[in-house]
């Protein structure tokens, strides 16, 4: 050490000191010191997730349904019933009712559907943007209903446009529908992109 030039301690102490650090470093260095970055690894492991564009797209679809309005008959107060604070169905991303096909990939269907009418239900279906689902919700969406024997009444939605899941009851309650909204995002999630004949 140097105070105005002069060394406090003589140079035999000072060489002394000097080895008894170094000396005492090589004891502490006889182990590779551990990889600084070794917190990376961890971090990695804690805030990243590995899936497949298959699951990745099926989770975001199932997970934001949007739904286009076709309620002719008494089955849409159940759903807006569904849709009330006591259901809730915005815990499963349907918080948003569209009025434009053009924005929806999901038609509840509901009511007794005339054929004076199923033109104009096959047409929202038509403009709706692929991936599309459609839920039969009631006994007359299904079959008719009561009114099936009827000249003018369509027995089912099945014969203009292609249902995914069928929710029975006459009107079927809120939780029926939420089962059914439950079903088809477990249809969708099993379904895959990359199908033989669609890549």
């Amino acid at each position: 050490m140097e105070v105005a030039g002069n060394y406090i301690y003589p140079d035999k102490d000072l060489d002394r000191a000097e080895g008894q650090v170094i000396e005492r470093l090589k004891i502490d260095s006889r182990q590779p010191i551990a990889d600084p970055d070794a917190w990376l690894e961890s971090e990695l492991k804690e805030n990243i997730l590995l899936t497949s564009v298959d699951k990745m797209i099926s989770w975001a679809q199932r997970s934001s349904l949007w739904t286009a309005i076709c309620f002719p008959a008494c089955c849409a107060f159940e759903f807006i019933a569904a849709n009330g604070p006591r259901f809730d169905l915005s815990r499963f991303g349907m918080e948003i009712l569209r009025a434009s096909p053009r924005q929806a990939d999901l038609m509840i269907t509901a009511g007794t559907l005339t054929w004076k009418m199923a033109p104009n239900v096959k047409r929202i279906y038509d403009q709706m943007a692929e991936p599309k689902w459609v839920i039969a919700m009631g006994a007359c969406a299904i079959s008719g209903g009561i009114f099936a024997s009827g000249y003018n009444v369509v027995p089912g939605y099945n014969r203009i446009i292609p249902v995914d899941v069928y929710v029975p009851g006459c009107p079927p309650r809120p939780e029926g529908l939420i089962y059914g909204i439950q079903m088809l995002q477990q249809k969708i999630a099993k379904k895959s992109l990359f199908e033989k004949g669609k890549a």
